[in-house]
């Protein structure tokens, strides 16, 4: 079979290009394992197959209007939108609702893993990393940070490396270091902590001195007639758990 003749590829391009786009798009946003070569074709016939079935309403209207001869500029622009720009937006769309709450009700999340799920958020955190030998390494993940999807092996790289103090918190940014590189093999947990802006976990504000007020002379304080009543407590002491 000859794959080269015109007709044979102009269907080939028409059942399988705009499968395959849509499913790198999907891949893109929803990292997966890599999949046969077989069942990827098969795969991206049935996308291009609903790409046109989504499209068949437009599609009927270029060709019943003639617009190939009127306007032969704007027929290419179509057709290169239904090959290759509506199955990217097929994907976002999808992405869109399957991570909607109403669809999470009835299917399971698009993503796998919760490494992916966690730092696919692109949110900065403080981070205690528990390895395997039982030792803790801390630091601060932020925008120069990085933690790797899959399908690669989950490695984190944090920006900046922390000392721990004797209760688990937080005590100084380590110096000379530009980072630590934590490799899947060794991490047993990863614990997170939301990052305050401008304070680190361990400082504390300084307290403010005592305002001084000048007493005048001959100042005596009046007393308090003793009634015999106990007093109401203004400030009960919290109760215990």
């Amino acid at each position: 079979m000859d794959i080269w003749n015109i007709d044979k590829l102009l269907l080939f391009i028409a059942f399988v290009t705009p499968g395959f786009i849509s499913l790198k798009t999907y891949e893109l946003l929803f990292p997966t394992a890599p999949k046969e070569t077989n069942k990827l074709l098969i795969e991206a016939v049935t996308y291009s197959s609903i790409n046109y079935a989504l499209l068949l309403w437009p599609i009927y209207e270029v060709e019943t209007c003639k617009i190939r001869e009127s306007n032969p500029t704007v027929y290419i622009l179509f057709y290169v939108f239904v090959l290759l720009f509506a199955p990217i937006v097929w994907a976002c769309l999808a992405k869109c609702l399957r991570t909607t709450q109403f669809l999470q009700n009835f299917m399971p999340h698009p993503t796998a893993k919760p490494w992916d799920y966690i730092f696919g958020q692109r949110t900065a955190w403080w981070v205690i990393v528990t390895l395997k030998e039982g030792k803790q390494v801390a630091g601060k993940y932020a925008s120069a940070s990085f933690a790797s999807s899959s399908p690669a092996l989950a490695q984190l790289y944090l920006e900046e490396a922390w000392e721990l103090n004797a209760a688990g918190g937080f005590e100084r940014a380590r110096t000379d270091t530009a980072g630590i590189l934590i490799l899947s093999s060794e991490i047993l947990a990863v614990e997170f902590f939301n990052l305050t802006t401008g304070v680190t976990m361990t400082e504390k504000k300084p307290q403010q001195p005592l305002k001084e007020v000048p007493i005048q002379e001959g100042y005596q304080p009046k007393k308090q007639p003793d009634t015999g009543q106990a007093k109401p407590i203004t400030n009960p002491p919290p109760k215990k758990p």
